[in-house]
């Protein structure tokens, strides 16, 4: 290693730092919360990492999780998981298309760059399985 790569890691940093303090900032405009929760979100999401935000009903988690999409120009979904829903619902399904005579695949909300999900304790193991895996392994088999 040459002594050129730490320093130019060293010049990455605070340009980094004032990356993840401008959205932190930018998300204290639309909520109300303690600066460092809303800074443990931004470094969940940068780590590649999932959240979870356990809290009473109406204290803006799905607020905060919309901010942060439009901070980042991200696309965002919700589901709210219930005991009839089924994994497709949640990967997505291929529908055939009459007109080409094929098959086309519908992306379910795990498409999205980033996904709320609500109430997963009440989806059956299957459904559960099928957004784990997603969350695990990063893709959608």
């Amino acid at each position: 290693m040459s002594e050129a790569e730490p320093q130019s890691e060293r010049a990455e940093a605070p340009a980094s730092t004032e990356t993840v303090q401008a959205l932190v900032d930018n998300l204290g405009r639309v909520l109300h919360a303690p600066p460092e929760t809303l800074r443990l979100c931004v470094l969940c999401l940068i780590s590649e990492g999932h959240l979870i935000l356990e809290d009473f009903p109406g204290v803006g988690k799905t607020m905060l999780a919309k901010a942060i999409a439009r901070s980042l120009d991200a696309s965002f979904s919700r589901m709210q998981f219930t005991p009839d829903l089924l994994p497709s619902d949640v990967t997505g399904v291929n529908v055939f298309d009459q007109r080409s005579n094929e098959f086309e695949f519908k992306p379910g909300p795990v498409f999205a760059n980033l996904l709320l999900v609500d109430e997963i304790n009440r989806a059956s193991p299957k459904t559960q399985a099928a957004l784990l895996e997603c969350m695990q392994e990063q893709q959608v088999t």
